[in-house]
């Protein structure tokens, strides 16, 4: 039976028990106006998969900014310019390129990144629960899409190892599983991710400051299977940690400095972020950052995957280093 909008407690009632942590309240008002919002992007869209893939987007959008909404009341006004926005960036941008303005912006706020925007509320564990519930997959490309630096389509399939095309198909499922499985465990207990996204943070950090001091071997012997599979744009393949490792030392000699920005963890996946600062004397020694795709197994990576951020202006792949 579909909720009406006098079934149960008012919008603003429900909005405000959300943004104080009550995810049942969030997963009442979603369901509560999604009939509104597929109408509204089928007005846009026409009837078809773009205007259910434009709910699930607007649906993610609404539960990561539901606590920066000012006015309660205005609830269904607000949800409607979300999807009218997410109408408006399929128009503006095919998905086979970059999609970081507009529709990104909105989910990496100015005032923090990421994963901060889910620290301060119960809505992170439940999130998080429900993302577990889906395959690697397509776990994987939703976390770079919504928690992550990696967020345009083309550098998700580069990321990712697979064709833009296959990027957008595994969006479109994962949104809508998710959006189920959020409304389908708003009523459960849900496990801690910070503590889960705080060991790997550790190693990450450990990681690095091992390959300071020369010690990057013993620092991925600690969490990396030896028979550990390396892959990335370019062409790198190679087994074991032993390439990854000379590959960070070297650029610790020649001046190359890595600073760990982001972390996005599940049970056996897991994103780390960096950006890396070239030596003065030579300012394109490196790209300006990248990521390291994890798959993990029983808490060992077992394989890993290398992206490389494209330098402003720079359409091509660059050659592929072996940073971390």
């Amino acid at each position: 039976m579909r909720l009406s909008r006098t079934d149960g407690p008012p919008d603003a009632d429900l909005v405000h028990a959300a943004q104080a942590g009550d995810v049942s309240a969030l997963g009442t008002l979603l369901a509560r106006h999604r009939p509104m919002l597929l109408s509204a992007a089928i007005g846009l869209l026409g009837y078809g998969p773009d205007a259910e893939d434009a709910v699930q987007e607007a649906s993610m959008i609404a539960l990561r900014r539901i606590g920066g909404l000012r006015d309660p009341e205005a609830v269904s006004s607000w949800l409607r310019a979300v999807v009218r926005n997410v109408c408006r960036m399929h128009y503006r941008a095919p998905v086979h390129l970059s999609m970081d303005d507009g529709l990104a912006a909105s989910l990496r706020s100015a005032e923090s990144d990421p994963q901060e925007l889910l620290e301060g509320q119960a809505t992170r564990d439940w999130v998080w629960h429900a993302l577990e519930t889906l395959s690697s997959p397509l776990r994987l490309v939703m976390m770079l899409r919504y928690f992550s630096g990696v967020t345009a389509y083309q550098d998700i399939a580069v990321a990712c190892g697979v064709p833009v095309g296959t990027v957008r198909s595994r969006l479109s499922e994962a949104r809508d599983k998710l959006t189920r499985a959020l409304l389908a465990t708003a009523d459960t207990a849900h496990g801690d991710i910070r503590t889960v996204t705080m060991e790997r943070v550790r190693q990450a950090e450990e990681l690095l400051e091992a390959a300071r001091r020369g010690e990057s071997r013993s620092a991925l012997g600690a969490t990396w299977l030896p028979t550990v599979a390396l892959s990335g744009a370019g062409g790198l393949r190679a087994e074991g940690y032993d390439a990854l490792a000379r590959g960070l030392e070297q650029d610790v000699a020649d001046g190359v400095r890595h600073r760990l920005t982001n972390v996005v963890a599940g049970r056996d996946l897991a994103v780390w972020e960096f950006t890396l600062k070239s030596p003065p004397e030579d300012p394109l020694h490196c790209p300006p950052g990248g990521a390291w795709v994890l798959h993990l197994r029983s808490g060992w990576v077992e394989r890993a995957r290398l992206f490389h951020t494209r330098r402003a202006g720079d359409s091509r792949d660059r050659p592929l280093r072996r940073d971390p």
